[in-house]
């Protein structure tokens, strides 16, 4: 017999940019004024439970790049809680998931199996859940006041 030989994963730099590129467009939509202010309260309604905030903070502006920071508090104890740093680079209309969950800067492959049990393609995965993370905030969201991070 004849052992299967896996093929290793290379990356889709095309496809990642165009997933990065929706990001950026999505996030300018659920950013308005972005120029001039730095948080956003997005209340998700779902059908019969009770709404939960997204907040979106930029924490760092600079002249071609910003950073955002993403919150999404947990509602059950079984769940972590979303939170995530995505870069926005104005310059090429791109936003990418530079942080999640306690780690930052993803390489773009990594081996399998590995200690952290990240999946060859993690950065690819990372900015299409964002992708559609947004979508869905898009769709069920309505913007709230702005709080600080302090009050949640």
């Amino acid at each position: 017999m004849m052992a299967l030989r896996r093929r290793r994963y290379s990356v889709d730099l095309a496809g990642l940019q165009a997933i990065c590129e929706m990001n950026y467009l999505r996030l300018q939509r659920l950013m308005p004024n972005w120029q001039e202010r730095d948080q956003w309260q997005i209340v998700l309604q779902h059908a019969d439970q009770p709404g939960q905030t997204l907040l979106i903070q930029i924490i760092e502006r600079c002249r071609y790049t910003s950073t955002v920071r993403l919150h999404y508090p947990r509602r059950n104890p079984w769940l972590h809680a979303l939170q995530m740093e995505v870069r926005l680079y104005h310059d090429a209309n791109m936003a990418e998931v530079v942080a999640a969950y306690d780690q930052r800067r993803f390489s773009g492959v990594y081996p399998y199996p590995n200690e952290q049990m990240l999946q060859p393609d993690e950065k690819h995965q990372l900015n299409v859940f964002l992708g559609e993370w947004l979508g869905h905030c898009q769709r069920l969201g309505q913007s709230g006041q702005v709080i600080t991070l302090d009050a949640l």
